[in-house]
């Protein structure tokens, strides 16, 4: 490094300043110093992995990767030495003036130091480098912190314009001083970056500048004169801040040869007794020791079969031949994240004595988590070697962790132009990501999916995707997204693993299970009640799963009224406050879940939707179905005799009763909704198929009435000119639908293939939530929803019980009381009440809260309130209900 002194500076460039503060702030060049400092800090934790990584990405020597990094990322902030930003704050315009930079108003208009960052850098850094191709790439990484990648036109613009005195000259002097005492090396050996490597850089500099600009670890001022020194002591702040984070530094799981069998105890939890791997998960393991490099896996499997067990012994293997720095378990909906937390946790316990590691439950109700609280009291000085860091449970940062479990959602932003998504990508770069259930989405969403995969292939990411029942023709997308040619031929149940873009393959005896017998009903709720109400009087445990809550709600009225034991029917669906659905979610798993028979009840039967149709470990004697595509149909009869118990005698063999599945007459899908909820084609071609299939031998039958469904044709002997004509109504709204969200998942998701200069330009930036600029962006297609609490009105005040004391809407509240507003949400997606709701001024209270600016409050009077046309209540037995008025 070079002897530069604050001292010996000019002194515009020693008091120009970063952050504001008494007496005279932090200047910039203290602030750039801090701020590579923490790059540099957190590489040092990374795994050599990513430092390898980051040298071939960047064209660097690998021994210069960190400083030169680290002096670029410092750079960010670079474009605050411009009138526009100096003048923001009064007192430092001061000290500024009197150490004789000149201001005039002519020249504020330009005042977005992160535009003006790129701006001038991408004029300056060619005078440090040779090579200048990716100059333009970089600046767009560094003035992107603030959350959006900046498009061109808007560097361009960003120039500071009008200056009068020696503004040039005292950045000239900044830069030079700065990159003296860093001594970064010679810079990349490339002329182009790929877009990957630049969101990464945006993301590592966003993540570095948040840590960096805490005064609480970087307190303002010159830490020494010399700058070699001020540099030295924020390093070794950075350290602290980063065990405050509680950020932890890489080390595998895995770390001995250990074989197949051991490692399947080791993940089961079971070292007291023998277990041996199953065909799944040896043909896996067999698999795994031929990769090399990041990795795609497909595993196409039935219920039951061990895949989740598969999933975190590919992740130990991986992480070990890769040094990946962690794990992301990504599920459908936040209740199969829920449920998937304690298993991961449990996982990690077990192989983390020696190690301290975090661990974070991402999406959006894990504040409200008990587990997470736990975990987040948990500090250095605990025996406790895993903890959750507040720090990274915050919006954006869960990622950020090595460790999580959460929704696909969380993992799907990184894709979108949505705030800081390059955070997100940063976080997710060469870790072991898992995808389950990946059947379970529409064409918008899994056109997201195939995004994400042509990002996280070249940020060094392994991937494992999961599934029961996958149409081939999602399964050819996933593995052309990843780049795989020349798919082998191999039978259900198989694992592909993708290895250079050469796929292999497993097919593997998996269960052969009891056959189900499959009959039909009519759709009626009457009918409905009478077929489970002869079903319960056999004794035993029954699920009804229905498409919509208002038929759940009005078949669990129908039934109480005329159940023996009304207590023995109990309704689970999404439309109840969160706090009442955990608890729900709980006795759900409490009574028909894999735990000790005393808590399973002799007669119970649980009205449905959705929420209880996968990855919820539940079984069940008996069960009624609504029509549903055929691969969800599948998983709901995968919650049919799961469990080895014994039956009732009325229930010996599983049988699964559809509604709508009659011969004499297609499925009735308006009255029932059910062509609201799911693609009307794929629901007559479920039936057309199923009425051939009176009886389901699993697993051998699961890839065929799939792909019986989704590329045969039913329909070749129908002769019925009415339906037809219906028939090919929906046909053509089918592949209208398809072509329609595939072209919107392709504008919406920024290409990772794409030239980083103009990657941005096309995209419109967007909300994510209500956080951000633009337009909302969304992972999921369908009616708006919107989180909102619904609360007692009275002339006293609001109450979120009747028995509570009042509250001020008006006055913020406390964060206890915060917390427990924000406990009782429930998104709504009716669309009348949606912009009913939305037009409403939101309370000062609220709006001033950072925990509830994005709720709306859904204020009850005598327990019901009169909005979009519907009389809106929240019943304790039923949740929210919508009546006509």
């Amino acid at each position: 490094m070079r002897r530069h002194r604050f001292s010996e500076l000019g002194n515009c460039a020693r008091r120009v300043w970063a952050k504001s503060g008494d007496p005279i702030g932090h200047g910039l060049l203290a602030h750039m110093l801090d701020v590579a400092a923490v790059v540099e800090a957190i590489l040092d934790r990374e795994s050599a992995a990513t430092l390898a990584w980051a040298a071939r990405a960047f064209g660097l020597p690998p021994g210069e990767v960190r400083q030169w990094l680290a002096a670029i990322i410092g750079l960010h902030d670079f474009g605050k030495a411009i009138p526009g930003f100096q003048s923001k704050w009064p007192e430092g315009q001061r000290t500024v003036e009197l150490a004789g930079l000149i201001f005039k108003p002519v020249s504020f208009g330009i005042q977005r130091h992160d535009i003006a960052s790129a701006a001038l850098l991408r004029r300056l850094l060619p005078t440090l480098f040779l090579k200048t191709g990716w100059i333009s790439a970089v600046t767009k990484a560094v003035g992107a912190h603030h959350g959006y990648i900046p498009r061109t036109l808007e560097i361009r613009d960003g120039m500071p314009r009008n200056e009068v005195g020696e503004w040039s000259e005292t950045r000239a002097e900044i830069l030079r001083v700065y990159w003296e005492t860093l001594q970064p090396g010679d810079g990349p050996a490339l002329d182009e970056l790929s877009l990957p490597a630049v969101a990464w850089l945006a993301g590592l500099t966003s993540v570095a500048d948040w840590i960096g600009s805490n005064t609480d670890w970087f307190p303002l001022g010159e830490r020494a004169d010399l700058l070699s020194e001020h540099s030295a002591k924020a390093r070794a702040l950075a350290d602290i801040a980063l065990d405050a984070i509680g950020w932890p530094g890489h080390r595998p799981l895995l770390r001995r040869e250990t074989d197949t069998d051991t490692l399947i105890q080791l993940i089961l939890g079971q070292p007291e007794y023998p277990v041996t791997a199953r065909p799944l998960q040896q043909a896996a393991d067999r698999l795994l020791s031929l990769a090399d490099g990041p990795t795609l896996i497909i595993v196409e499997a039935p219920m039951g079969e061990g895949k989740t067990e598969l999933a975190l012994l590919a992740h130990l293997r991986l992480q070990a031949r890769n040094a990946h720095r962690g794990l992301y378990l990504a599920l459908p909906t936040q209740a199969t994240g829920n449920a998937m937390f304690d298993r991961a946790l449990a996982f990690l316990r077990r192989l983390t004595s020696e190690i301290r590691i975090d661990i974070q439950l991402v999406h959006g109700s894990a504040a409200l988590d008990e587990r997470i609280h736990r975990l987040r009291g948990i500090d250095a000085s605990n025996a406790e070697s895993i903890a959750s860091s507040a720090w990274f449970s915050q919006h954006k940062r869960a990622l950020l962790s090595p460790y999580g479990v959460g929704t696909i959602d969380q993992a799907l932003f990184a894709t979108l132009n949505v705030k800081h998504h390059f955070v997100r990508l940063w976080g997710l770069a060469n870790r072991v990501v898992v995808l389950d259930e990946i059947h379970a989405y529409d064409t918008y969403t899994s056109g997201l999916i195939e995004a994400l995969l042509r990002w996280l292939k070249p940020l060094g990411c392994s991937v494992i995707l999961m599934s029961a029942t996958l149409p081939v023709q999602r399964r050819d997308a996933l593995l052309n997204a990843w780049g795989a040619t020349n798919c082998p031929e191999i039978p259900y149940p198989r694992i592909l693993m993708v290895r250079d873009n050469e796929t292999l393959g497993e097919h593997v005896d998996c269960r052969h299970l009891e056959p189900i017998q499959i009959s039909g009903t009519a759709e009626d709720l009457e009918t409905l009640a009478h077929e489970a109400l002869i079903c319960l009087a056999g004794s035993g445990c029954g699920l009804i799963l229905v498409n919509t809550v208002q038929r759940a709600q009005d078949l669990y009225r129908l039934l109480r009224e005329r159940a023996p034991d009304p207590s023995t029917i109990l309704l689970f669906h999404a439309r109840f406050p969160a706090d009442e659905r955990a608890a729900l979610e709980r006795e759900v798993v409490k009574r028909f879940g894999p735990g000790p028979a005393e808590h399973r009840p002799s007669h119970c039967l649980l009205i449905a939707t959705q929420v209880a149709e996968q990855s919820l470990d539940l079984d069940f004697d008996f069960m009624l179905s609504d029509l549903a595509p055929v691969d969800l149909l599948l998983q709901r009869a995968g919650r049919l005799h799961r469990h080895q118990r014994n039956r009732p005698t009325a229930h010996a063999a599983p049988h699964l009763r559809i509604a709508g599945l009659l011969a004499e007459r297609p499925p009735e899908l308006t009255e029932t909704a059910w062509g609201f909820v799911y693609d009307p084609y794929v629901l007559y071609c479920t039936w057309a198929v199923l009425l051939h299939k009176p009886s389901w031998q699993l697993p051998e039958d699961i890839d065929r009435l799939v792909q019986a469904v989704y590329t045969g044709d039913p329909f070749a002997e129908e002769a019925r000119p009415d339906f037809m004509a219906t028939l090919n109504r929906a046909l053509g709204d089918h592949y209208a639908e398809i072509q329609n969200q595939r072209l919107q998942a392709q504008h919406a998701a920024i290409d990772a293939e794409a030239e980083p200069q103009t990657a941005y330009d096309g995209h419109p930036r967007g909300k994510e939530e209500q956080d951000g600029e633009g337009i909302p962006l969304v992972t999921r297609l369908g009616e708006d929803s919107l989180p909102t609490i619904p609360v007692l009105s009275t002339d006293a005040g609001w109450h979120l019980h009747p028995d509570d004391p009042p509250f001020d809407p008006n006055t913020a509240p406390d964060d206890d009381l915060a917390r427990r507003l924000v406990a009782r949400q429930v998104r709504l997606s009716r669309k009348s009440i949606v912009h009913a709701l939305l037009k409403l001024p939101l309370p000062r209270g609220f709006d001033e809260h950072p925990l509830l600016r994005h709720l709306r409050p859904l204020p009850l009077v005598g327990g019901v309130a009169e909005i979009g046309g519907l009389l809106v209540r929240l019943d304790p037995e039923l949740g929210i209900v919508y009546d006509n008025t």
